[in-house]
């Protein structure tokens, strides 16, 4: 059952990485920009975080495994409509529209099921380890896996690779066992779905407007703001009638939960925006092609999966703050070292110490993230807490891509590589701010009981 949901997790991981090294190959057969290009990966990754939430949400009513087998699905039918794309419209379609509703409907149910099954807090280090561990190789070794599969065959073979994956996914998924039954009868928030994702998709348009109209960018994201404040408006009004929304504003209660979705948040942001920043500038400025381009990121992928695979051990001898606290301090020192060795010297060595540290750095924070905030809810709520938590973790992915994507756009030359690095460091240091005010106890307790750090929501 684990294989089944932590393989899952690495292939929209790795849908999410692996066309950044098909820049060129797709913008060249598709007769498009890199502009284009970079719209569709953060289209697919906007998608997956709008409609995170609503996908937990439908977890409760349908089933987790139900919503599971659907994701695969609608997943599958993306990946072979992007492989027969005869255009950025229908590449958009399958890979950023498709693919990511599959996503948000399959990967709320990997993280209930993880934390349902594995009820203490080391098992379930180990467990969500390995997904978290699938989840970022699929994001790191995605350069590698996709400039493989692109230089031997076509960018197209890549999509059919995917749809090969969630063949296999769904032959090991008969074994998964909901331990919670559907509840036909509860409600769902179609205005909350509709208010939570149009106000999600206008801040990040915002963000990707940014090199071509300083005013749009402002009008977006303040019509993106206000959108959300009236979702969540509407989700207290809902509450306070005995109505209910679609995300329980009890879920923003838990100051350590809210530190987590945090560290979360930023962890992918720079994750993401380092592989499509690192990978436009090796194929755009040093000519690289999507095999040389994957090799480079080999460090990274190294590095995550020492430190993922490493999570229960880590786990037993730290406390969570220290694992996420260092994880931050890592990944920045990548980073400095990253753009101080590059902007010295033009082999592509030079990307390796950076690319290794930003690896080990993500590898030891993105479990213990994960699990301060699953673990901070009762069964109950998991189905919520889930979606929340996806969305966070895809929505920053989408601003890693787009904010980097779009300073890369606007000159695509050493300077705006390193602006763009500099910049996801200083939002990195907002993560390891935000680490250091976690509770520093050296476990968490499970869902449903008690936790000596904080009292639960509600209470």
């Amino acid at each position: 059952m684990l294989a089944a949901l932590a393989l899952a997790q690495f292939i929209c991981s790795f849908a999410g990485s692996n066309m950044n090294v098909m820049i060129n190959d797709i913008s060249e057969d598709l007769d498009t920009s890199v502009q284009g290009v970079q719209v569709a990966i953060t289209v697919f990754l906007l998608v997956m975080a709008a409609l995170m939430i609503p996908g937990g949400k439908l977890t409760d009513r349908y089933g987790r495994k139900r919503c599971f087998m659907a994701g695969l699905v609608v997943y599958a039918i993306g990946a072979l409509l992007s492989a027969a794309a005869p255009g950025l419209g229908v590449l958009i379609v399958g890979n950023s529209i498709l693919e990511g509703i599959g996503t948000a409907l399959l990967i709320p149910p990997v993280y209930i099921l993880t934390t349902l099954l594995h009820p203490d807090v080391t098992s379930r280090a180990r467990a969500f380890g390995v997904v978290m561990a699938l989840g970022g190789i699929g994001a790191a070794a995605g350069p590698l896996i996709g400039g493989l599969i692109t230089t031997a065959i076509s960018w197209r073979a890549a999509f059919v690779f995917q749809a090969l994956v969630i063949a296999v996914i769904v032959l090991l998924s008969r074994r998964i066992d909901d331990p919670l039954p559907p509840d036909p009868t509860r409600s769902f928030d179609t205005a909350g779905a509709v208010l939570s994702a149009a106000g999600l998709v206008l801040v990040v348009l915002g963000i990707l407007a940014a090199d071509d109209n300083v005013w749009l960018t402002v009008a977006l994201l303040v019509l993106g703001t206000l959108v959300l404040g009236w979702f969540f408006r509407s989700a207290r009004a809902k509450e306070a009638s005995g109505r209910e929304p679609l995300l329980s504003l009890s879920l923003f209660r838990s100051r350590t939960s809210n530190l987590g979705l945090a560290t979360q948040n930023i962890q992918w942001l720079l994750l993401m925006g380092t592989s499509f920043t690192v990978a436009a500038y090796l194929q755009v400025v040093r000519g690289y092609d999507a095999i040389q381009t994957g090799v480079v990121f080999t460090a990274a992928t190294l590095g995550l999966l020492a430190t993922s695979l490493s999570a229960e051990r880590l786990a037993r001898r730290h406390p969570q703050r220290t694992l996420i606290m260092s994880g931050f301090a890592v990944t920045l020192a990548g980073v400095a070292v990253l753009i101080t060795l590059v902007g010295s010297f033009s082999t592509a060595w030079a990307f390796v110490p950076g690319l290794l540290l930003i690896g080990l750095g993500l590898g030891v924070m993105l479990t213990p993230s994960v699990n301060v905030v699953q673990s901070s809810f009762p069964e109950e709520q998991q189905g919520e807490i889930s979606g929340l938590s996806r969305s966070v973790s895809n929505l920053g992915s989408s601003f890693g891509t787009a904010i980097a994507g779009t300073i890369l756009v606007a000159g695509l030359t050493t300077g705006a590589y390193a602006a763009a690095m500099i910049t996801l460091a200083a939002i990195g240091l907002g993560g390891l701010g935000a680490a250091a005010l976690l509770p520093g106890g050296r476990s968490l307790a499970a869902p449903g009981t008690s936790s000596s750090a904080e009292p639960r929501p509600g209470t």
